[in-house]
């Protein structure tokens, strides 16, 4: 059974991201744990409040945070009927980021499933900065980010970016693979550089990549650099008309780029797409 964490703050993002969980895993046996993280910091915001004002405050909080996962929790007892599902709730005081490590420590969770604002415009934002918290800290699980705005509802092409600087290690894309499969779906892998003469070290990584997506229908694409790399990759998706985009996250790559403050506020990765970010193993 797969189990698969699913990040809310109420909001209509995080709404989106679940339902979009729900239909991209509807044929496999999943447990899905709703997991709202409370901010710890009151202290910072009472200032020279006393002790017992701010245990009433966590109280407070705490009993918002368990009844709204509650209410999602009757919503899809209700109206997501699927015999697959499993689901079961799960309140922390603490960061976001901290309380997901706290639960893949404790568990083995699959996948974490989150929703972003997505962007909107020529000054959207993709990724807010919850999610590049979420990304920066936990490295060890892939996280697929869903924005506000998008409606899944089959996936028939993902692309799947790469410098072939690195080999693509069986366990890293595993995940990437089982979505394929369970969808049929094809991988377009996309290189995009100035020029496309491939060094030894490129080309064998190349040829391993291939062996790794035996059994999955794949294709490699070559793309001269005319724009930079986010645009690239966001309108290469597009015009494929792909449903999601996917990245391994290797320190020093356009994914770790993406989430670095305050370089995440100058790259607008103009995307409508899921953006499932694979953990480099």
């Amino acid at each position: 059974m797969k189990h698969i964490v699913l990040p809310t703050d109420f909001s209509k993002n995080s709404w989106n991201a679940i339902f979009t969980a729900l239909k991209m895993f509807a044929t496999t046996e999943s447990q899905f744990t709703l997991l709202h993280a409370y901010e710890p910091k009151g202290g910072d915001l009472l200032g020279e409040k006393t002790k017992q004002r701010l245990g009433v405050l966590y109280d407070s909080m705490e009993g918002y945070s368990q009844q709204e996962l509650d209410k999602i929790l009757a919503y899809l007892e209700e109206h997501h009927s699927n015999d697959k599902h499993r689901f079961e709730t799960l309140s922390v005081q603490d960061d976001l980021e901290e309380a997901l490590e706290g639960l893949l420590n404790k568990s083995e969770a699959d996948l974490i499933v989150m929703g972003t604002q997505g962007a909107s415009g020529t000054k959207g934002i993709f990724l807010g900065s919850n999610t590049v918290k979420v990304i920066k800290k936990i490295r060890n699980r892939p996280i697929l980010v869903v924005p506000e705005a998008f409606n899944f509802q089959s996936l028939k092409k993902v692309v799947f970016p790469t410098d072939y600087s690195r080999p693509h290690e069986s366990g890293e894309m595993l995940p990437l693979r089982e979505i394929l499969l369970s969808w049929k779906a094809a991988l377009l892998v996309f290189y995009l550089a100035q020029e496309f003469e491939l060094n030894e070290t490129q080309l064998a990584v190349k040829a391993l990549l291939g062996k790794r997506l035996e059994g999955i229908r794949h294709s490699f694409h070559e793309v001269v650099r005319t724009a930079p790399i986010a645009e690239a990759i966001a309108d290469f998706a597009e015009e494929e008309g792909a449903g999601m985009i996917a990245l391994v996250h290797y320190p020093h790559t356009f994914m770790e780029k993406l989430t670095r403050e305050p370089v995440v506020k100058k790259i607008s990765f103009r995307t409508q797409l899921p953006l499932l970010v694979l953990p480099d193993h």
